[in-house]
Protein backbone atom coordinates (compact mmCIF):
# COMPACT_ATOMS: atom_id res chain seq x y z
CA UNK A 1 0.00 0.00 0.00
CA UNK A 2 1.10 3.35 -0.47
CA UNK A 3 1.14 6.55 1.97
CA UNK A 4 -1.97 7.41 1.43
CA UNK A 5 -3.74 4.18 1.98
CA UNK A 6 -1.64 3.79 5.31
CA UNK A 7 -3.32 7.70 6.02
CA UNK A 8 -6.46 6.04 5.72
CA UNK A 9 -5.92 2.93 7.62
CA UNK A 10 -3.99 4.14 10.57
CA UNK A 11 -7.09 7.54 10.39
CA UNK A 12 -9.45 4.93 11.63
CA UNK A 13 -7.82 2.86 14.38
CA UNK A 14 -7.13 5.93 15.72
CA UNK A 15 -10.55 7.60 15.27
CA UNK A 16 -12.15 4.44 16.69
CA UNK A 17 -9.75 5.16 19.60
CA UNK A 18 -10.94 8.30 20.36
CA UNK A 19 -14.44 6.90 20.12
CA UNK A 20 -13.73 4.59 22.79
CA UNK A 21 -12.25 6.97 25.21
CA UNK A 22 -15.02 9.70 24.75
CA UNK A 23 -17.45 7.08 25.29
CA UNK A 24 -16.21 5.78 28.49
CA UNK A 25 -16.58 9.42 29.84
CA UNK A 26 -20.18 8.93 29.85
CA UNK A 27 -20.46 5.86 31.07
CA UNK A 28 -22.35 6.18 34.50
CA UNK A 29 -24.02 3.10 35.39
CA UNK A 30 -24.32 -0.84 34.35
CA UNK A 31 -27.05 0.05 32.37
CA UNK A 32 -25.46 2.52 29.73
CA UNK A 33 -22.41 -0.09 30.03
CA UNK A 34 -24.94 -2.73 28.84
CA UNK A 35 -27.59 -1.55 26.87
CA UNK A 36 -27.03 1.86 26.05
CA UNK A 37 -29.33 3.84 28.40
CA UNK A 38 -32.31 1.92 26.31
CA UNK A 39 -31.64 5.27 23.78
CA UNK A 40 -31.16 3.89 21.01
CA UNK A 41 -33.18 5.31 17.86
CA UNK A 42 -34.29 3.65 14.65
CA UNK A 43 -31.37 5.10 12.55
CA UNK A 44 -28.42 3.85 14.74
CA UNK A 45 -30.00 0.79 15.33
CA UNK A 46 -30.65 -0.42 11.84
CA UNK A 47 -26.68 0.89 11.31
CA UNK A 48 -25.73 -0.94 13.53
CA UNK A 49 -27.30 -4.17 13.41
CA UNK A 50 -26.36 -4.12 9.92
CA UNK A 51 -22.75 -3.59 10.92
CA UNK A 52 -22.91 -6.43 13.78
CA UNK A 53 -24.43 -9.00 11.13
CA UNK A 54 -22.08 -8.44 8.52
CA UNK A 55 -19.14 -9.60 9.65
CA UNK A 56 -15.68 -11.81 8.47
CA UNK A 57 -18.23 -14.70 7.72
CA UNK A 58 -20.75 -12.50 5.50
CA UNK A 59 -18.13 -10.73 3.98
CA UNK A 60 -14.94 -12.15 3.94
CA UNK A 61 -15.99 -16.03 4.36
CA UNK A 62 -19.13 -15.28 2.08
CA UNK A 63 -16.56 -14.27 -1.09
CA UNK A 64 -13.97 -17.49 -0.23
CA UNK A 65 -17.15 -19.83 -0.35
CA UNK A 66 -18.83 -18.35 -3.39
CA UNK A 67 -15.20 -18.13 -4.93
CA UNK A 68 -15.03 -22.55 -4.14
CA UNK A 69 -18.68 -23.27 -4.83
CA UNK A 70 -20.62 -20.83 -6.39
CA UNK A 71 -23.73 -18.77 -5.52
CA UNK A 72 -25.43 -21.59 -3.82
CA UNK A 73 -23.26 -20.54 -0.83
CA UNK A 74 -24.80 -16.56 -0.78
CA UNK A 75 -28.96 -18.86 -1.60
CA UNK A 76 -28.36 -20.50 1.82
CA UNK A 77 -26.34 -17.38 3.95
CA UNK A 78 -29.54 -15.36 2.63
CA UNK A 79 -31.32 -17.58 5.88
CA UNK A 80 -29.73 -14.79 8.13
CA UNK A 81 -31.40 -11.99 6.54
CA UNK A 82 -34.66 -13.88 6.39
CA UNK A 83 -34.44 -14.68 9.74
CA UNK A 84 -33.95 -10.95 11.01
CA UNK A 85 -37.16 -9.97 9.23
CA UNK A 86 -39.43 -12.24 10.32
CA UNK A 87 -37.65 -11.40 14.22
CA UNK A 88 -38.43 -7.86 13.62
CA UNK A 89 -41.96 -8.47 12.63
CA UNK A 90 -43.40 -11.14 14.62
CA UNK A 91 -40.60 -10.95 17.93
CA UNK A 92 -38.55 -8.01 18.43
CA UNK A 93 -41.29 -5.46 20.03
CA UNK A 94 -42.56 -8.12 22.28
CA UNK A 95 -38.78 -8.93 23.31
CA UNK A 96 -38.63 -4.91 24.17
CA UNK A 97 -41.42 -4.81 26.48
CA UNK A 98 -40.25 -7.24 28.65
CA UNK A 99 -38.86 -4.31 31.60
CA UNK A 100 -35.05 -4.38 33.05
CA UNK A 101 -34.07 -6.94 30.73
CA UNK A 102 -30.72 -6.77 29.58
CA UNK A 103 -29.57 -10.56 28.76
CA UNK A 104 -31.34 -13.70 26.61
CA UNK A 105 -30.98 -14.80 30.11
CA UNK A 106 -32.99 -12.56 31.73
CA UNK A 107 -36.05 -13.43 29.78
CA UNK A 108 -35.69 -17.67 30.00
CA UNK A 109 -35.32 -17.02 33.66
CA UNK A 110 -38.70 -15.26 33.29
CA UNK A 111 -40.20 -18.34 31.68
CA UNK A 112 -38.09 -21.22 32.56
CA UNK A 113 -36.44 -20.28 36.09
CA UNK A 114 -33.20 -19.62 37.21
CA UNK A 115 -31.19 -22.61 35.96
CA UNK A 116 -32.28 -21.98 32.43
CA UNK A 117 -30.79 -18.22 33.36
CA UNK A 118 -27.53 -20.27 34.06
CA UNK A 119 -27.36 -22.16 31.28
CA UNK A 120 -28.04 -19.98 28.60
CA UNK A 121 -25.45 -17.52 30.39
CA UNK A 122 -23.28 -20.82 29.74
CA UNK A 123 -24.24 -21.28 26.41
CA UNK A 124 -24.14 -17.20 25.62
CA UNK A 125 -20.88 -16.79 26.72
CA UNK A 126 -19.80 -20.12 24.43
CA UNK A 127 -21.41 -19.13 21.38
CA UNK A 128 -20.16 -15.48 21.44
CA UNK A 129 -16.62 -16.54 22.03
CA UNK A 130 -16.63 -18.42 19.12
CA UNK A 131 -17.84 -15.82 16.92
CA UNK A 132 -15.08 -13.67 18.16
CA UNK A 133 -12.90 -16.36 17.09
CA UNK A 134 -13.71 -16.28 13.62
CA UNK A 135 -13.89 -12.67 13.31
CA UNK A 136 -10.17 -12.43 14.83
CA UNK A 137 -9.30 -15.56 12.02
CA UNK A 138 -10.69 -13.26 9.42
CA UNK A 139 -8.50 -10.19 10.98
CA UNK A 140 -5.59 -12.01 10.48
CA UNK A 141 -6.35 -13.27 7.13
CA UNK A 142 -7.20 -9.83 5.32
CA UNK A 143 -4.08 -8.39 7.19
CA UNK A 144 -1.91 -11.24 6.02
CA UNK A 145 -3.06 -11.12 2.18
CA UNK A 146 -3.09 -6.88 2.24
CA UNK A 147 -0.38 -6.09 4.39
CA UNK A 148 1.52 -9.48 4.34
CA UNK A 149 1.43 -9.30 8.26
CA UNK A 150 1.74 -12.65 9.93
CA UNK A 151 -1.74 -14.12 10.89
CA UNK A 152 -0.65 -13.72 14.87
CA UNK A 153 0.27 -10.75 14.70
CA UNK A 154 -2.82 -9.14 12.49
CA UNK A 155 -5.29 -10.65 15.21
CA UNK A 156 -3.39 -9.20 17.98
CA UNK A 157 -3.63 -5.92 16.34
CA UNK A 158 -7.24 -5.57 15.32
CA UNK A 159 -8.52 -7.54 18.33
CA UNK A 160 -6.00 -5.96 20.62
CA UNK A 161 -8.19 -2.51 19.14
CA UNK A 162 -11.56 -4.01 19.27
CA UNK A 163 -10.94 -5.13 23.14
CA UNK A 164 -9.82 -1.59 23.86
CA UNK A 165 -12.79 0.44 22.82
CA UNK A 166 -15.33 -2.12 23.65
CA UNK A 167 -14.01 -2.92 27.17
CA UNK A 168 -13.63 1.04 27.94
CA UNK A 169 -17.01 2.11 26.10
CA UNK A 170 -19.43 -0.66 26.40
CA UNK A 171 -22.00 -0.90 24.13
CA UNK A 172 -22.60 2.41 23.33
CA UNK A 173 -18.97 3.04 21.80
CA UNK A 174 -19.82 -0.71 19.95
CA UNK A 175 -23.09 1.25 19.04
CA UNK A 176 -21.27 4.57 17.64
CA UNK A 177 -17.84 2.11 16.28
CA UNK A 178 -20.88 0.25 13.87
CA UNK A 179 -22.24 3.20 12.38
CA UNK A 180 -19.00 4.68 11.27
CA UNK A 181 -18.53 1.02 10.27
CA UNK A 182 -21.60 1.13 8.58
CA UNK A 183 -20.79 4.06 6.45
CA UNK A 184 -17.81 2.76 5.24
CA UNK A 185 -18.72 -0.81 3.93
CA UNK A 186 -21.43 0.69 2.36
CA UNK A 187 -19.53 2.86 0.20
CA UNK A 188 -16.02 1.11 -0.86
CA UNK A 189 -18.06 -2.59 -1.21
CA UNK A 190 -20.24 -1.70 -3.82
CA UNK A 191 -17.14 0.94 -4.91
CA UNK A 192 -14.79 -2.45 -5.62
CA UNK A 193 -17.47 -4.61 -7.00
CA UNK A 194 -17.71 -1.93 -9.99
CA UNK A 195 -13.68 -1.65 -10.22
CA UNK A 196 -13.53 -5.67 -10.26
CA UNK A 197 -15.94 -6.02 -12.85
CA UNK A 198 -14.39 -3.19 -15.07
CA UNK A 199 -11.39 -5.29 -14.48
CA UNK A 200 -12.96 -8.84 -15.49
CA UNK A 201 -14.31 -6.66 -18.94
CA UNK A 202 -17.68 -6.88 -17.55
CA UNK A 203 -20.75 -8.89 -16.43
CA UNK A 204 -21.01 -10.95 -19.98
CA UNK A 205 -17.49 -11.75 -19.49
CA UNK A 206 -17.75 -12.77 -16.13
CA UNK A 207 -20.83 -14.93 -16.60
CA UNK A 208 -18.55 -16.40 -19.58
CA UNK A 209 -15.99 -17.35 -17.58
CA UNK A 210 -17.51 -18.90 -14.31
CA UNK A 211 -18.45 -22.61 -15.11
CA UNK A 212 -22.73 -22.25 -15.38
CA UNK A 213 -22.88 -24.15 -11.57
CA UNK A 214 -21.76 -21.48 -10.03
CA UNK A 215 -25.11 -19.86 -11.08
CA UNK A 216 -27.60 -22.38 -9.87
CA UNK A 217 -29.50 -23.03 -7.01
CA UNK A 218 -27.65 -25.95 -5.29
CA UNK A 219 -24.36 -25.80 -7.71
CA UNK A 220 -22.95 -29.31 -6.97
CA UNK A 221 -23.93 -28.83 -3.15
CA UNK A 222 -26.92 -32.27 -2.33
CA UNK A 223 -30.04 -30.54 -1.07
CA UNK A 224 -29.25 -32.14 2.28
CA UNK A 225 -26.22 -30.07 2.34
CA UNK A 226 -28.16 -27.36 0.91
CA UNK A 227 -31.08 -27.70 3.87
CA UNK A 228 -28.74 -28.19 6.48
CA UNK A 229 -26.53 -25.26 6.04
CA UNK A 230 -29.59 -23.16 5.69
CA UNK A 231 -31.19 -24.20 8.78
CA UNK A 232 -27.79 -23.79 10.17
CA UNK A 233 -27.57 -19.68 9.43
CA UNK A 234 -31.78 -19.41 9.94
CA UNK A 235 -31.40 -20.67 13.38
CA UNK A 236 -27.59 -19.78 14.48
CA UNK A 237 -27.88 -16.33 15.43
CA UNK A 238 -31.61 -16.00 16.13
CA UNK A 239 -32.32 -13.98 19.12
CA UNK A 240 -28.27 -14.21 19.90
CA UNK A 241 -26.81 -11.87 22.88
CA UNK A 242 -25.53 -8.92 20.46
CA UNK A 243 -29.18 -8.58 18.42
CA UNK A 244 -31.33 -9.05 21.43
CA UNK A 245 -28.98 -6.77 23.25
CA UNK A 246 -29.76 -4.39 20.14
CA UNK A 247 -33.32 -4.59 20.63
CA UNK A 248 -32.97 -3.86 24.74
CA UNK A 249 -31.06 -0.48 23.75
CA UNK A 250 -33.51 0.68 21.38
CA UNK A 251 -36.39 3.32 23.24
CA UNK A 252 -39.47 1.50 22.14
CA UNK A 253 -40.90 -1.39 20.55
CA UNK A 254 -41.61 0.20 17.36
CA UNK A 255 -37.87 1.21 16.95
CA UNK A 256 -36.68 -2.17 17.61
CA UNK A 257 -39.34 -3.73 15.21
CA UNK A 258 -38.41 -1.32 12.13
CA UNK A 259 -34.51 -1.54 12.65
CA UNK A 260 -34.36 -5.48 12.35
CA UNK A 261 -36.57 -5.26 9.50
CA UNK A 262 -34.84 -2.97 7.64
CA UNK A 263 -31.33 -4.28 8.76
CA UNK A 264 -32.52 -7.86 7.41
CA UNK A 265 -33.49 -6.64 3.90
CA UNK A 266 -30.41 -4.47 3.24
CA UNK A 267 -28.38 -7.51 4.26
CA UNK A 268 -29.80 -9.36 0.82
CA UNK A 269 -27.77 -6.72 -1.06
CA UNK A 270 -24.94 -6.71 0.90
CA UNK A 271 -24.81 -10.58 0.48
CA UNK A 272 -25.13 -10.49 -3.53
CA UNK A 273 -22.12 -7.99 -3.47
CA UNK A 274 -19.74 -9.88 -1.35
CA UNK A 275 -20.80 -12.95 -3.51
CA UNK A 276 -20.17 -11.20 -6.94
CA UNK A 277 -16.52 -10.64 -5.47
CA UNK A 278 -16.08 -14.00 -5.03
CA UNK A 279 -16.53 -14.45 -8.56
CA UNK A 280 -14.27 -11.51 -9.62
CA UNK A 281 -12.06 -13.34 -7.68
CA UNK A 282 -12.30 -16.63 -9.39
CA UNK A 283 -12.05 -15.38 -12.81
CA UNK A 284 -8.94 -12.69 -12.22
CA UNK A 285 -6.96 -14.77 -9.39
CA UNK A 286 -7.32 -18.75 -10.01
CA UNK A 287 -6.08 -21.24 -7.27
CA UNK A 288 -5.42 -18.70 -4.27
CA UNK A 289 -6.89 -19.90 -1.19
CA UNK A 290 -10.64 -19.31 -1.08
CA UNK A 291 -10.86 -16.98 2.50
CA UNK A 292 -7.97 -15.20 0.38
CA UNK A 293 -10.80 -14.33 -2.08
CA UNK A 294 -11.97 -10.45 -0.98
CA UNK A 295 -8.32 -9.12 0.66
CA UNK A 296 -6.71 -10.18 -2.97
CA UNK A 297 -9.51 -8.04 -5.04
CA UNK A 298 -8.29 -5.23 -2.33
CA UNK A 299 -4.64 -5.52 -2.64
CA UNK A 300 -4.78 -6.46 -6.49
CA UNK A 301 -7.33 -4.08 -8.05
CA UNK A 302 -7.83 -1.16 -5.90
CA UNK A 303 -5.98 1.95 -6.46
CA UNK A 304 -3.98 4.15 -4.09
CA UNK A 305 -6.53 5.59 -1.97
CA UNK A 306 -9.04 3.60 -2.16
CA UNK A 307 -6.79 0.70 -1.36
CA UNK A 308 -6.80 2.07 2.54
CA UNK A 309 -10.00 3.04 2.52
CA UNK A 310 -11.19 -0.78 1.20
CA UNK A 311 -8.84 -1.82 4.48
CA UNK A 312 -10.32 0.24 6.85
CA UNK A 313 -13.71 -0.69 5.30
CA UNK A 314 -13.09 -4.72 5.52
CA UNK A 315 -11.47 -4.22 8.94
CA UNK A 316 -14.34 -2.13 10.49
CA UNK A 317 -16.98 -4.72 9.10
CA UNK A 318 -15.10 -7.65 10.54
CA UNK A 319 -14.41 -5.66 14.06
CA UNK A 320 -17.85 -4.25 14.93
CA UNK A 321 -19.02 -7.87 14.66
CA UNK A 322 -16.39 -8.69 16.77
CA UNK A 323 -16.84 -5.65 19.56
CA UNK A 324 -21.06 -6.61 19.34
CA UNK A 325 -20.31 -10.17 20.33
CA UNK A 326 -17.38 -9.19 22.86
CA UNK A 327 -19.61 -7.08 24.86
CA UNK A 328 -22.59 -9.07 24.72
CA UNK A 329 -20.24 -11.87 26.26
CA UNK A 330 -19.12 -9.68 29.41
CA UNK A 331 -22.68 -8.70 29.64
CA UNK A 332 -24.09 -12.42 29.48
CA UNK A 333 -21.78 -13.62 31.74
CA UNK A 334 -22.13 -10.22 34.72
CA UNK A 335 -25.55 -10.73 34.43
CA UNK A 336 -26.42 -14.73 34.07
CA UNK A 337 -23.49 -16.68 35.30
CA UNK A 338 -21.60 -14.34 37.70
CA UNK A 339 -24.60 -14.13 40.55
CA UNK A 340 -24.39 -17.75 40.45
CA UNK A 341 -20.80 -17.88 41.50
CA UNK A 342 -21.07 -15.13 43.96
CA UNK A 343 -23.43 -14.46 46.27
CA UNK A 344 -21.75 -10.75 47.33
CA UNK A 345 -23.57 -7.43 45.71
CA UNK A 346 -21.55 -5.90 43.73
CA UNK A 347 -21.74 -1.60 43.02
CA UNK A 348 -22.03 -0.62 39.94
CA UNK A 349 -18.40 0.90 39.74
CA UNK A 350 -17.41 -2.64 40.72
CA UNK A 351 -19.64 -4.15 38.30
CA UNK A 352 -18.04 -1.89 35.51
CA UNK A 353 -14.92 -2.63 36.86
CA UNK A 354 -15.32 -6.61 36.36
CA UNK A 355 -16.99 -6.36 33.28
CA UNK A 356 -14.25 -4.22 31.93
CA UNK A 357 -11.61 -6.69 32.85
CA UNK A 358 -13.56 -9.79 31.52
CA UNK A 359 -13.72 -8.26 28.45
CA UNK A 360 -9.81 -8.99 28.15
CA UNK A 361 -10.36 -12.42 29.24
CA UNK A 362 -12.47 -13.72 26.82
CA UNK A 363 -10.83 -11.83 24.17
CA UNK A 364 -7.53 -13.53 24.61
CA UNK A 365 -10.03 -16.86 25.16
CA UNK A 366 -11.36 -16.25 21.03
CA UNK A 367 -7.83 -15.31 19.40
CA UNK A 368 -6.61 -18.82 20.85
CA UNK A 369 -10.31 -20.65 19.27
CA UNK A 370 -9.31 -18.54 16.10
CA UNK A 371 -5.65 -19.99 15.92
CA UNK A 372 -7.45 -23.59 16.04
CA UNK A 373 -10.31 -23.65 13.62
CA UNK A 374 -9.54 -24.51 9.60
CA UNK A 375 -11.46 -21.18 8.67
CA UNK A 376 -13.68 -18.30 9.07
CA UNK A 377 -17.25 -20.33 8.50
CA UNK A 378 -16.32 -23.25 10.37
CA UNK A 379 -15.47 -20.63 13.07
CA UNK A 380 -19.30 -19.80 12.60
CA UNK A 381 -20.71 -23.34 12.36
CA UNK A 382 -18.85 -24.75 15.42
CA UNK A 383 -20.51 -21.95 17.66
CA UNK A 384 -24.15 -22.19 16.09
CA UNK A 385 -24.08 -25.68 17.60
CA UNK A 386 -24.49 -23.87 20.86
CA UNK A 387 -27.16 -21.92 20.18
CA UNK A 388 -29.65 -23.17 17.86
CA UNK A 389 -30.61 -26.58 18.31
CA UNK A 390 -30.69 -25.71 22.54
CA UNK A 391 -32.26 -22.12 22.97
CA UNK A 392 -34.36 -20.58 20.25
CA UNK A 393 -37.40 -22.69 20.45
CA UNK A 394 -38.20 -22.46 23.84
CA UNK A 395 -37.12 -18.62 24.05
CA UNK A 396 -39.71 -18.23 20.87
CA UNK A 397 -42.14 -20.41 22.73
CA UNK A 398 -42.02 -18.47 26.22
CA UNK A 399 -41.78 -14.98 24.47
CA UNK A 400 -44.74 -15.61 21.63
CA UNK A 401 -47.01 -17.97 23.66
CA UNK A 402 -45.95 -17.18 27.76
CA UNK A 403 -44.45 -20.59 28.68
CA UNK A 404 -43.35 -20.58 31.93
CA UNK A 405 -42.30 -24.19 32.91
CA UNK A 406 -38.36 -25.24 34.12
CA UNK A 407 -38.84 -29.15 33.47
CA UNK A 408 -39.70 -27.73 29.62
CA UNK A 409 -37.01 -25.26 29.38
CA UNK A 410 -34.24 -27.49 30.89
CA UNK A 411 -34.63 -30.86 29.13
CA UNK A 412 -35.33 -29.09 25.52
CA UNK A 413 -32.00 -27.13 25.78
CA UNK A 414 -30.25 -30.80 27.32
CA UNK A 415 -31.51 -33.28 24.79
CA UNK A 416 -31.32 -30.77 21.79
CA UNK A 417 -27.65 -30.52 22.52
CA UNK A 418 -27.04 -34.17 23.22
CA UNK A 419 -28.71 -35.00 19.66
CA UNK A 420 -26.52 -32.16 17.75
CA UNK A 421 -23.30 -33.33 19.72
CA UNK A 422 -23.63 -36.94 18.79
CA UNK A 423 -25.02 -36.22 15.25
CA UNK A 424 -22.20 -33.95 14.61
CA UNK A 425 -19.22 -35.69 16.34
CA UNK A 426 -20.04 -39.55 17.12
CA UNK A 427 -21.55 -39.90 13.68
CA UNK A 428 -20.10 -37.23 11.71
CA UNK A 429 -23.08 -35.94 9.85
CA UNK A 430 -24.39 -38.15 8.06
CA UNK A 431 -26.06 -37.62 4.43
CA UNK A 432 -24.20 -34.04 4.83
CA UNK A 433 -26.42 -32.67 6.95
CA UNK A 434 -25.51 -30.62 9.56
CA UNK A 435 -26.26 -31.88 13.67
CA UNK A 436 -28.15 -28.78 14.23
CA UNK A 437 -31.00 -30.30 11.86
CA UNK A 438 -31.54 -33.15 14.27
CA UNK A 439 -30.72 -31.09 16.88
CA UNK A 440 -33.62 -28.51 16.65
CA UNK A 441 -36.24 -31.16 15.80
CA UNK A 442 -34.98 -33.17 19.11
CA UNK A 443 -35.28 -30.01 20.81
CA UNK A 444 -39.11 -29.15 19.79
CA UNK A 445 -40.16 -32.99 20.39
CA UNK A 446 -38.52 -32.78 23.39
CA UNK A 447 -40.18 -29.42 24.55
CA UNK A 448 -44.00 -31.10 23.71
CA UNK A 449 -43.26 -33.69 25.44
CA UNK A 450 -41.85 -32.60 29.02
CA UNK A 451 -44.82 -30.25 28.43
CA UNK A 452 -47.38 -32.96 28.14
CA UNK A 453 -46.08 -34.64 31.08
CA UNK A 454 -46.15 -31.83 33.61
CA UNK A 455 -49.41 -29.50 32.14
CA UNK A 456 -51.81 -31.28 34.75
CA UNK A 457 -48.93 -30.89 37.47
CA UNK A 458 -47.21 -28.81 39.46
CA UNK A 459 -43.28 -30.10 39.31
CA UNK A 460 -42.97 -27.86 36.18
CA UNK A 461 -44.27 -24.52 36.84
CA UNK A 462 -43.45 -24.86 40.85
CA UNK A 463 -39.95 -24.34 40.20
CA UNK A 464 -40.33 -20.94 38.69
CA UNK A 465 -41.00 -17.80 41.10
CA UNK A 466 -42.31 -15.22 39.69
CA UNK A 467 -44.01 -11.96 41.28
CA UNK A 468 -47.18 -10.63 40.02
CA UNK A 469 -45.43 -7.10 39.17
CA UNK A 470 -43.00 -9.03 37.01
CA UNK A 471 -45.94 -10.80 35.07
CA UNK A 472 -47.96 -7.35 34.88
CA UNK A 473 -45.00 -6.21 33.03
CA UNK A 474 -44.00 -9.15 30.37
CA UNK A 475 -45.57 -8.68 26.93
CA UNK A 476 -48.02 -11.64 27.37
Amino acid sequence: MEILDWIFVVGYFAFIAVIGYQTSKRIQTVKDYNVAGEKVTISILFASLAASVLGGGASTGMAGNVYKDGYVFMFAFCAYGIASVLIGYFIAPRLKAYKGAQTVGDIMERHYGKKAKLVTGILSVGLCTGIIGGQALALGTMLKVILDIPPLVGILIGMGAVILYTSFGGVMAVIQTDVLQFVLLGVILPLSLIIGLFAVGGTDTLIAKVPDFHFTLLGNWEITTFIGLFVTFLLGEALIPPYTQRIFSSKDPETARKGYIIAGFFSFGFFFITASLGLVAYVLFPGIQTDNALPTIVKELLPVGVTGLAVAALLAVIMSTASSFLNSTTVSFMRDIYPFLSRKKTSDKQELLLGRILTVIVGIASLIFALNVPSIIAALEYSYYLWAPTVVFPLVMGIMWNFRNATVGLSSIVVGAIITLIWTFALHEPFGLSGVVPGFIANIITFFIAHSLTKNNDAGSSAIKVDKEMLENDVV
